[in-house]
């Protein structure tokens, strides 16, 4: 059972790891060369598109198995692991609050200035918008890279 769960931990936060990556390496890159009206579209449309069963089984569940695995290793025969798994669970943590605190309000704030067509000033808010989320998710993608180079330590050391 604890192994399964390890696996499907690694799974879950590799998952998660990789659509931080994904925005960091590619999406957010190719979004800044574009105008601000289609910037401001294309990350309204991603805000909701996001909000998927899919996505949040895997941000949401990377979390619950990682602190499951943690409290299946307490007991001293099976505590090899658990450092590791306890780094997982506070880079993963990072992950969760940050997003949470910093990107889903950044999120929250680029929907509520409405359709992109009625946007008076474009460029002002997408230049308060894209330097703060493109940072922080830089956060994300690395406390989640972090994360899952030491569960999968904890899965070797299992």
């Amino acid at each position: 059972m604890r192994n399964v769960v390890l696996a499907a931990t690694t799974l879950l936060v590799g998952l998660s790891a990789g659509v931080f990556f994904a925005y960091s390496t590619s999406v957010m890159l190719a979004l800044h060369k574009v105008e601000d009206r289609t910037f401001i579209d294309v990350m309204q449309k991603i805000n909701t598109s996001i909000l998927n069963g899919w996505f949040l089984t895997v941000y949401v569940g990377a979390l619950l198995l990682t602190v499951v695995a943690v409290l299946l290793h307490l007991p001293a025969a099976r505590r090899a692991p658990l450092p590791w798994l306890l780094a997982t669970l506070v880079l993963y943590g990072i992950v969760f609050v940050v997003t949470a605190a910093l990107n889903v309000p950044m999120n929250n704030t680029l929907d509520a200035a409405g359709p992109v067509a009625a946007i008076a000033d474009p460029a002002a808010v997408r230049q308060a918008f894209e330097g703060p989320w493109v940072g922080w998710n830089l956060v994300r993608s690395v406390a989640s890279a972090g994360s899952l180079l030491t569960v999968a330590v904890a899965l070797l050391r299992a």
